[in-house]
């Protein structure tokens, strides 16, 4: 089950359940869709994966299955998986 976190790991912006904003690598990192795309370049900075939009939690399971509840916030400093990855299809890494 996906955690639902509710920050964007970079820019901490806040990234509810129910928003369009947020997006996932395959281990969950979570970052915004600007950060996605002006600083990640669509490359996660802790895998060297893509990004895909984060599903919305139906309202009806969040009482049993609540998002995190504390933050993941780890700035980018410096991705090393980008300058490889940058041109190259996430699904062909």
């Amino acid at each position: 089950m996906l955690e639902i976190r509710l920050n964007c790991e970079n820019c901490d912006k806040h990234l509810p359940n129910d928003c369009d904003d947020a997006m996932i690598c395959t281990y969950e990192c979570t970052y915004c869709k600007e950060c996605v795309e002006s600083i990640l370049k669509n490359v996660c900075p802790n895998c060297g994966g893509g990004f895909e939009k984060r599903p919305t939690r139906p309202k009806s399971q969040l009482k049993k299955n609540p998002p995190r509840k504390d933050k993941v916030l780890k700035p980018i400093i410096d991705n090393i998986y980008l300058k490889e990855n940058v041109d190259v299809n996430p699904r062909e890494r």
